[in-house]
């Protein structure tokens, strides 16, 4: 039944975890004396989140009957006819991502209890995941740019703490300010757009901006012949660039596994990562207006969905195998919004956040059972050990590389078939990269499965030195130790995650991709028909898992997997003639495009010299030496000479004026 929601019950969303995180942070650490134990801090923040999740839920069965919200809750200031508000724009598209970001943070929470439970900041990573998890709601619950930025910068702020959560490592302080920094770059891109559609449309909210679309595509931006929607739309993206780590500035997402292993499936699988893809698709009226756009973040998506997959391949941390798996991820969500089929990068957007979460807290299960080593060439043979972490780590696994009839499969078929429909500038670029990507991604994925659970036994082979700071130092099994099951707080979330990563796909393609699902939320121009011929070869849910069986991408996949079992299960030398044969690609990869040395070379070193520079002699010998201390030796010199006429005699300053007079009756002699 349409209606309207409630705007205080929508208010309850985001204040609830804010309120579990504030008990937490307050009362379960040192700044108020500790007041509450452990079962309280995780039992508050959990019961906040679960809240979230509920409203949540529900909010969705409403939308989907036909009710909207779209209301300012508090005008915080008006600036002549700007208002600065903070307000809420309920929709399917807002409502997918409620569900979904509560719930997989509902899942790390209850994950976390197992996993940090010997760790001392136990009440304070709880106050900061539900932190972050409030700052996420509202960032996809803003009906206007101001409340937009404060939850996108928000985000930034927690991950920064997540990040570098345990502050005694160097390891961890470089990666949260490597992560911080990188984001401001794309942020200083973002607030030019958002800049932009103010000092143009006149307006924050969403609603003002979009219905001036039409006057902003016949601007050009002053002194240029540059259309400002397309400068603007460019500036946007830059911010979702940063944020959702495509290429050049993904290189903070992969140092981000410093962090603790169920922060790392919070800002890859639901949160933050995808933020940057949500706010396109809630600016598709905007992007619609300009293929320019369009075409480079097809290509920035087609470039870091490929790329970045190659680096998987190479990496032996099993959270950094999963890490790059997320990149190449985001570049197929790129891709589709470049492709104009922003449903079909939502659609994968939530898909891949249940089985990217799953994989990510199936990592961290196999590390407790390893003792906390991460190395997958140390491990081997954990099927039996571990059988919850085992299959619901192959499903996952199945869901990443597009297995038929699993979630992955229906958005990432989704996307390879709309690139192929698109006629924007890099299409060609773009289909080569996502098709390579479906064998490069099943290759990754399966390299690590069967090296971590199956193959013979290579763990207690290596003495680990023991580290005393914290519980998630990497030290390993002794010798003749054996793995294990990690305990039901932990294996819990893994079932509940592995359900939806099968079964998602199936349900929601026929309505969210065909159906009315995103009507009026999402706007898709005539002249990109792309969805359109999508919509004209879909047939059901069933009849696309079974015409994919005879299709490329699967047989791509079943290569990848296929490979991935000979070069690690039946010849494990071939790998390493590959390494030999191909050293220099080897190097490339390992150095990852030697990215990092280039940012601390031309950055962080050019940053450093530019301000010692400035320092030298822009500060000490310009300001201070020349206009400061310089200044003052003038003024010293004035008043040394002009002291020698300050006798205290009479008639020395009797003669200094008849001599001014005489002067000054000799210069209107001259001049008359």
């Amino acid at each position: 039944m349409a209606g309207q929601l409630n705007p205080n019950l929508l208010l309850c969303v985001p204040l609830a975890p804010l309120a579990g995180s504030m008990i937490a942070g307050l009362f379960g650490t040192r700044f108020f004396g500790n007041l509450i134990g452990r079962k309280a801090s995780h039992s508050v923040t959990i019961l906040g989140v679960l809240i979230a999740f509920l409203i949540s839920q529900q909010t969705l069965m409403q939308v989907m009957d036909g009710a909207t919200y779209s209301g300012t809750l508090y005008t915080w200031m008006t600036l002549g006819e700007l208002k600065l508000e903070i307000g809420f724009l309920i929709d399917s598209l807002t409502a997918m991502m409620m569900c979904v970001v509560s719930f997989v943070s509902l899942m790390v929470h209850i994950y976390t209890i197992g996993y940090m439970e010997e760790d001392e900041g136990y009440n304070r990573f709880f106050s900061y995941i539900s932190l972050f998890t409030f700052a996420m709601l509202m960032l996809v619950m803003s009906n206007n740019f101001l409340q937009l930025f404060f939850g996108w910068e928000a985000v930034g702020l927690v991950s920064y703490l997540l990040i570098g959560f345990w502050y005694k490592r160097p390891t961890a302080i470089f990666a949260n300010m490597k992560a911080f920094l990188v984001n401001r770059v794309g942020d200083f891109g973002f607030i030019l757009g958002i800049g932009l559609l103010v000092a143009y449309a006149g307006s924050m909210n969403y609603a003002e901006v979009f219905a001036k679309r039409e006057q902003l595509a016949a601007l050009t931006l002053p002194g240029s012949d540059w259309m400002l929607i397309t400068v603007t739309c460019i500036c946007l993206f830059i911010g979702a660039m940063g944020k959702s780590a495509q290429f050049p500035l993904h290189v903070w997402l992969p140092d981000s596994m410093e962090g603790p292993t169920p922060i790392s499936a919070l800002i890859h699988a639901a949160t933050m990562v995808t933020a940057g893809i949500f706010m396109v698709a809630r600016m598709s009226p905007l992007f619609e207006l300009s293929d320019t756009a369009l075409s480079f973040i097809l290509v920035i998506g087609s470039i870091t969905a490929l790329f970045m997959g190659f680096l998987g391949i190479i990496q032996n941390d099993i959270k950094r195998v999963v890490a790059y798996s997320t990149l190449s991820q985001l570049g197929y969500m790129t891709v589709a919004l470049g492709a104009s089929a922003y449903s079909v990068a939502v659609f994968h957007l939530m898909t891949h956040a249940f089985f990217k979460a799953l994989l990510f807290l199936g990592a961290g299960a196999v590390i407790i059972g390893m003792h906390h080593d991460q190395d997958i060439r140390r491990m081997g043979g954990l099927r039996k050990y571990m059988p919850i972490t085992w299959i619901t780590s192959l499903l996952g696994s199945l869901a990443l590389i597009g297995t038929p009839f699993f979630a992955g499969f229906y958005s990432k078929d989704s996307i390879i078939e709309a690139v192929h429909a698109t006629h924007i500038a890099g299409a060609s670029f773009a289909n080569f990269a996502v098709l390579a990507g479906v064998f490069v991604t099943a290759f990754y994925s399966f390299r690590m499965y069967f090296l971590v659970f199956h193959g013979e036994e290579r763990f207690g082979q290596h003495e680990h030195g023991h580290h005393a700071d914290h519980a998630d130092e990497h030290h390993g099994l002794a010798h003749g130790e054996k793995p294990h099951e990690a305990p039901w707080v932990v294996t819990l979330p893994l079932v509940l995650l592995a359900i939806p990563s099968v079964l998602i796909g199936y349900l929601a393609i026929g309505p969210m991709l065909y159906g009315d699902f995103f009507k009026g939320v999402i706007f898709v121009a005539e002249q990109h028909p792309a969805m359109a011929e999508l919509a004209e070869e879909f047939h059901g849910a069933a009849a696309m898992g079974l015409h994919a069986l005879s299709s490329l991408p699967f047989w791509l996949a079943a290569g990848g997997v296929f490979s991935a079992w000979y070069c690690y299960l039946v010849n494990p030398k071939v790998p390493a003639w590959f390494y030999a044969k191909f050293s220099l690609i080897y190097k490339l990869l390992d150095n990852k495009y030697y990215l990092d040395k280039i940012n601390q070379a031309v950055f962080a070193d050019g940053a450093r010299a530019l301000g010692t520079t400035l320092s030298n002699r822009g500060d000490r010998t310009l300001i201070d030496g020349l206009i400061v201390n310089g200044s003052a030796k003038v003024v010293g010199w004035f008043s040394t000479i002009t002291r020698t006429f300050q006798t205290g005699y009479i008639y020395h300053y009797a003669f200094t004026m008849i001599l001014a007079v005489a002067i000054y009756l000799g210069y209107l002699l001259m001049n008359s």
